[in-house]
């Protein structure tokens, strides 16, 4: 893994943990200030009767709208991307400690590739630094992708079972064609 070295994963890692910290943290923060309760950025948009365009009340007896859901996704969607990011460089922090194979890294070190984009409506009502904690989470997922990808592309795949028995029988099938000539 010449692109790839345990300095890099060490300082991304360093990076997520402070992230995902930040994220958690602020997210709680927006929850907190609305009260507990799962209101969060925007005022739910409520009608004469005191109830919500969809019509629903949260637990609390507080209107409860679809921009709170949003909210919610965004910040379930931010803190498990960063948590995506956490799991690969923890894969591969223990791969140049030794501690798991090439083989293990490869099967179980995967990071997922079509993971879901923000919301750019919903990141934009957010405030301001918390939208900034969503986009530098995109931000690391994205290197964090690239880097899976140049280290995918340098280390061929080894050949399976089965191309490794074709292998062999060609090999047996030219050895005993030079036997019979």
């Amino acid at each position: 893994m010449p692109s790839l070295n345990p300095r890099i994963v060490e300082a991304l890692y360093t990076e997520a943990l402070v992230l995902a910290d930040a994220a958690r943290s602020r997210f709680d923060d927006l929850r907190q200030a609305a009260g507990g309760t799962v209101q969060f950025a925007r005022l739910v948009r409520t009608g004469p009767d005191g109830t919500s365009d969809s019509g629903r009340i949260s637990d609390s007896g507080r209107n409860c709208g679809p921009d709170d859901v949003e909210v919610m996704c965004e910040a379930l969607r931010t803190t498990t991307r960063v948590m995506h990011c956490l799991a690969w460089l923890l894969n591969h922090r223990a791969w140049f400690a030794g501690q798991i194979s090439a083989v293990q890294l490869r099967r179980h070190g995967r990071l997922i590739s079509h993971f879901p984009a923000s919301d750019s409506m919903i990141v934009d009502h957010l405030p301001p630094d918390l939208a900034a904690l969503v986009h530098q989470s995109e931000r690391l997922y994205a290197r964090i992708q690239r880097l899976e990808q140049a280290w995918r592309n340098e280390t061929p795949a080894q050949p399976g079972a089965i191309e490794r028995l074709r292998e062999r029988l060609r090999e047996r099938l030219a050895h005993a064609a030079l036997k019979q000539a």
